[in-house]
Order: structure tokens, then sequence, then C-alpha cells
């Protein structure tokens, strides 16, 4: 039995989410469809992080288990020929597998994600589901500064749905950037993992800071104080992308070049 790694990129809007439904309109059903087809035989698939209806990935990792013999650039092309234009596999890998092998969620050491803000006072159709849109003039530069108050590892229960079934709201936040482009500003985040809508809702909350309706000390007064219903409501999924995921380097995955586009 191989385990396969492949890295994966896909367009949110049409699809509900990665996680199976019954449905069958998400990300992993179309996925392992497709990878029924090519191997002639059901192939469950794991991701490194589920993500939700809209949101897009440009990083995504997923490993499967299988006993067939293929060349890698054969699951690239063999799979990708049965997926629709708005998903794709863009390499494979094989790793160890087994109890102590790799796992695409379980051996993740970080999590990056960038949220796109279009920052215009009209909106723009060419921006539609791939970016939030933010008609009031933001300061990126009061958002990253506020920002800087969620570094480290602390409870972020201020940020966390209250659907999240995370066991524990403490997560590990290593950095968090803001960068204006034109009209658009990036928040790009890293930490060791996400709870359920807690990078929607921080950008939610930054976004009350840079259009001047919170002052700076206001991210650092919500992470403190631990309620949901305090902080800002939950932004638009049309600019979430799980940018990358990181691993120890032992397993030796292919680079994404085009990972973090947004910086």
């Amino acid at each position: 039995m191989k385990r396969i790694a492949l890295g994966l990129q896909y367009e949110g809007a049409p699809w509900q989410g990665w996680q199976t439904q019954p449905h069958r309109q998400t990300v992993q059903d179309t996925l392992e469809a497709a990878l029924a087809k090519f191997c002639q035989c059901p192939v469950p698939t794991v991701c490194a992080g589920r993500t939700d209806t809209g949101v897009h990935a440009i990083g995504q990792i997923v490993h499967f288990d299988t006993e067939l013999n293929r060349e890698l650039f054969s699951w690239v092309r063999g799979v990708n020929a049965f997926l629709p234009l708005s998903i794709a596999v863009r390499w494979a890998a094989e790793v160890d597998g087994g109890d102590t092998g790799f796992h695409a969620r379980f051996s993740a050491t970080a999590r990056t994600y960038q949220y796109v803000i279009y920052n215009n006072a009209v909106r723009s159709p060419l921006w539609s589901g791939r970016a939030g849109w933010m008609f009031r003039p933001l300061d990126a530069d009061l958002m990253g500064e506020a920002a800087q108050a969620l570094i480290g590892e602390h409870d972020f229960s201020a940020f966390r749905a209250a659907e999240c079934q995370a066991r524990s709201p403490v997560r590990s936040m290593r950095a968090i950037t803001l960068r204006r482009n034109g009209d658009l500003v990036v928040v790009t985040l890293s930490a060791n993992a996400f709870l359920h809508h807690m990078v929607r809702n921080i950008v939610g909350s930054l976004i009350l800071v840079g259009s001047g309706s919170r002052p700076i000390e206001w991210m650092a007064e919500l992470l403190a104080g631990c309620n949901r219903e305090v902080a800002a409501p939950t932004f638009s999924p049309d600019g979430l992308y799980l940018a990358r995921v990181d691993y120890d380097p032992r397993w030796t995955l292919p680079q994404m070049q085009d990972s973090l586009p947004f910086i």
C-alpha cells in the first residue's frame, strides 16, 4: 500500500466547502469522484484543513492510500482529466504511510491563510467571489498595528464560531502581516491551526479598526475578553484563501511556487 500526497488548488465559489456532504457539491466529493474514475475503485482522502463554502485554496494538501502503481505525473494529469476547471491537482508525491507516517492534517506544523479585501467605494465585478469588499477607506497600517496583539499563544474564543468543534480555543498565532497594493488590502495570517471562522472573524474586527470605528487597543480587549458577541460579525468568505500548509522538511513535499501570491 502506498500513500500519495497531492497539492490541490480550487476556486471555492462553486462549492459548498471541502467536506463531503449528502448533496455531493463539495471539493472532497468531487476530488474523490475523479480519483475513483482514475483508479477504478473508491479512494477516501484526508485534507490538511477543511475550508468553508466559498473559501479558496492555493496550497491545500491531501493524502490517500492506494495499491496502484502510477508515475507521479500520472496522478496529476490523470486525476485532472476528471476534475472541473475550478479544481486542479498541482503536484503529487509519494510519502511514508502507516500510523507513524505522513498525515495531511496531523503532520502539519503550521497553516497560512490570506484574506484579500477590495477597498474601493464602488464594488468591482472582477473581484466578485475572489475578494471581500469594503467601501469605507481602510488604514492598513492601523490594522497591522492592531493585529500584533494577537501574536502568540492565546485563547481565541472571541473569534471562534459558535458551531466550532475544536476541543480547545487556544491557538498559537505566529505572524500577521497587512499589505496594501492599490485597492487591495491583503491580510496574511500564520498559526499552528485555526478555529472555525477564526480568520474571517479577525478580519472583520480589523476592518472596524482600519475604518476608524474602533481604536487600535480594541483588538487586545477583544482577545482578553473571550466574548464572541463583542467582536465584529463574520466577514465574507469571498476573499479567504488557504495559502500554504507547512510540514517538517523530512517529508520533502514539492514547494508551491505560486503560494502566497498576494504578497
